[in-house]
Order: structure tokens, then sequence, then C-alpha cells
């Protein structure tokens, strides 16, 4: 007699069925899973590195155009013949003496005039500028820009030639009747647009063929060390004949990872009324082996 064997419920086949993996089948599986992230690892780390690369760059070379562009802006702003570069073994100095304002003096007497501030021997009407005596006032012809700026700390500098010559540099050692700046006192508004500039008594030797002065705030200096790895402006300080290295004075820290700089200044000696600034700044960043050379020039005017 044949015996039928009852069949098994479809349930049953298919708990059997799913039950799971076998230990060869998970080793496999994790073994082609790993061969396959190593061959994308492979494939993905130079483009990952290259893109870490391009970002790094782009991050150096945006701190150095501001750098740039901070030392641009104040040179713009340099008293005519006043820039100068020290370099101390692998560091490098640039300072230069930055102007606050400057307009036209009135050089001759008015015939009616509306200010009176000094009655020095040949100003008596006291408006005018007057290079052969002791002044201590003149009025502008026009306004001051930036007049709400100006301090009694800064200095009125008139006909700026620079080093090498006698009574017309600012950063000479100056007295009463010596060199070409003096200590300001006030600047107030007047009538019909004009400013009362008076200063500390003072006969200036030269005067501007133009008629034109300059208000100094201060030097300022811009320091690149390579040992350090930065670049640093420096102001605040005193005006000093021969250029300190480094300034004592507040520092602002403008860039990181300074490898190396060279700053040099060249002033056309057949016109000497422009000078050109010559910066090249090297960057590089030792956890990533990113190195960036950048230069840059800049335009001075040396009309003063």
């Amino acid at each position: 007699m044949i015996t039928m064997r009852k069949p098994r419920p479809l349930a049953v086949f298919a708990r059997s069925v799913a039950g799971g993996f076998t230990l060869v089948e998970m080793v496999t599986v994790i073994s082609i899973t790993a061969i396959i992230a190593a061959a994308v690892a492979v494939f993905l780390r130079v483009p990952l590195q290259q893109y870490q690369d391009a970002q790094r760059r782009a991050s150096i070379t945006d701190a150095a155009n501001t750098a740039f562009m901070q030392i641009k802006r104040d040179l713009q702003t340099a008293l005519p013949n006043s820039v100068r570069v020290k370099s101390v073994g692998a560091v490098y100095y640039l300072e230069f003496l930055q102007t606050r304002t400057g307009g036209r003096y009135r050089s001759q007497l008015s015939s009616a005039p509306a200010h009176i501030c000094d009655a020095v021997v040949g100003d008596a009407a006291g408006d005018a500028f007057v290079t052969s005596v002791s002044d201590t006032c003149f009025t502008t012809l026009g306004g001051l820009p930036n007049r709400a700026a100006i301090v009694n700390t800064d200095y009125l500098v008139v006909y700026n030639l620079g080093s090498g010559f006698s009574n017309a540099d600012a950063y000479a050692a100056t007295t009463a009747i010596t060199g070409n700046k003096s200590l300001i006192s006030t600047v107030s508004a007047g009538a019909g647009g004009e400013n009362v500039v008076q200063f500390a008594a003072h006969k200036f030797s030269l005067e501007s063929p133009s008629q034109r002065f300059q208000i100094v705030s201060g030097p300022v200096s811009y320091v690149c060390d390579p040992g350090a790895h930065t670049l640093s402006r420096i102001s605040a300080y005193t005006i000093a004949v021969a250029q300190p290295s480094p300034p004592v004075g507040t520092t602002s820290l403008l860039a990181q990872d300074i490898a190396s700089c060279t700053i040099t200044y060249d002033q056309n000696v057949i016109n000497q009324r422009v000078g050109v600034v010559s910066i090249q700044l090297g960057f590089s960043d030792a956890t990533s082996a990113t190195a960036v050379n950048l230069f840059q020039q800049v335009q001075v005017s040396n009309v003063p």
C-alpha cells in the first residue's frame, strides 16, 4: 500500500528558505565590499586631494589680495617722498608718513581778510601763509576734506622733498626755524567755505610752488617677517630720523603663512613725480604643502 506524504504548508517552506546567510556568504560579501571600497578610494583620492589643494590656494590667495588691497589703500595716502624701505636679514620694513588730508593755502594777503588769526611781521592781515617769518596760521583755499578727523597730534607739512634735502624732509628733526613740519593746534571752519589752520610757531624754509600742504597723522610700517610667517601693519608710533626696525606701536596682523617676501621702492630719477613700490609675497602651508607666490606693484605720487 502506497502512503502519500502530506504536503508541507507554504508558510513553513518560506521560513526555511529565508532562514539567513551562512558564514561563508557573509565573508564573501564583506570581502567583495572591501575590494569595491578600496577601488573607489583609489579613484577618488586624487580628485579629493586636488579639490582640497584648490580650496587652500584660493584661501591663501584671498588673504594675500586682502593684504595687498590694504597696503595699496594706505600707500595712496602716503606723504609725497616719504616712502622708505629697509631690510634686516629676511625681514622687510615698508614705512611712509600717512596723510590725513591736504589742500592749498593762501599765499597772498587778502584785501579784506575774513579770518585774522595772527599778526606776525609780514602777515599783518593774518590770513596768508608766510615762510619768511615764524608764522602760526593761514586760511585755506576752499574747504579741507576730512577736517573733522584732524587732531592736535597731527603735523602740518609743506613741500616735502624727502631724504637728502635740507629743511624739506618730514622725517628730520625740527626746531622753530628748521624743518618743514609743525604741530597742528586747531583747524576750524571759516567764512566762505574756507578753513583756518593754526599750528605751532614755525619758520618754514621753503614754500610750495603750487601752495600745497598736507596734514600728516604719523608714520605707518608694514613688516614682512618670513621667520615668524607674518605680515603686519604697525601704526601709532613717533616719527624718527632713522627708519625703525621694528617700530614700537599698535600692531595688526594682516596675513600668516608667509614663507618669503621682497619689497622694493623705485623712484624714477628722470621723473621724480612718481615712485613704484614692488611687493612679492610667498605663502606656504606646511600642513598641505600648498605654495602660492604673488606679486603686486603700487604707484605712489611724489608731487609735494
